[in-house]
């Protein structure tokens, strides 16, 4: 499969790049400094391009199957629209260049329906005192993608860790993985790799954790 991924060189982005070049994809790695990525194999172009231009990311979104998109915001002290905003151009680009298929990182502590009490009523409130913007971000995003013509499928991970890749964790439509804190960035990405091939993920938001 042909697969545009942005944000590559991420915590997250980098297990998913080593991933799907393992599993045989052709990948185009969209960023902005090309020297932060380490990782040569023949299936792989990088190129650099401004996510926030529709216009420039185009050409590398154009006869690809699929995009991925592993943007995340480090800002928690003021407002952010960086997945917002870049959402917003990779769809506009996707458009514009007849791609439908649209796969992106959100966050688990958003929703709070499928969670026991506690951490409904107590540890979510309290998570979003700290993370009250980003998670914002998040959620602007997603009201983003749901009213596209893309298909879509955003994918909802709790506190990430470097833990190893295991394949083993747990998923929900739609709600929050009952009692579920972290999951690994590896296991993230083969979550995502994973919902890539799977057909009844498209519009659909599906939460991963341990």
């Amino acid at each position: 499969m042909r697969i545009t991924i942005f944000g590559a060189t991420g915590g997250t982005g980098k297990h998913l790049l080593d991933q799907a070049l393992s599993a045989g994809h052709q990948v185009t790695a969209v960023v902005r400094d090309p020297a932060k990525v380490t990782r040569e194999h023949p299936g792989l172009a990088v190129v650099r391009a401004d996510v926030m231009d529709p216009a420039d990311i185009r050409p590398h979104i154009a006869g690809r199957d699929a995009v991925i998109s592993a943007i995340g915001s480090t800002s928690l002290r003021n407002p952010t629209a960086v997945q917002t905003d870049s959402t917003a151009s990779i769809l506009d680009a996707m458009g514009a260049a007849g791609v439908r298929r649209f796969l992106v990182v959100s966050n688990g502590g958003i929703v709070t329906d499928g969670d026991d009490v506690l951490t409904r009523r107590l540890v979510k409130p309290i998570m979003w005192r700290f993370l009250k913007h980003p998670w914002t971000d998040m959620q602007r995003m997603e009201e983003i993608v749901r009213a596209s013509s893309a298909d879509w499928t955003i994918i909802r991970p709790p506190r990430l860790t470097e833990g190893p890749r295991t394949g083993r964790y747990r998923s929900a439509v739609e709600r929050a993985v009952r009692g579920g804190m972290k999951i690994s960035r590896a296991d993230l990405a083969d979550s995502i790799l994973r919902s890539l091939h799977d057909d009844s993920s498209i519009r659909s938001a599906i939460a991963v954790a341990d």
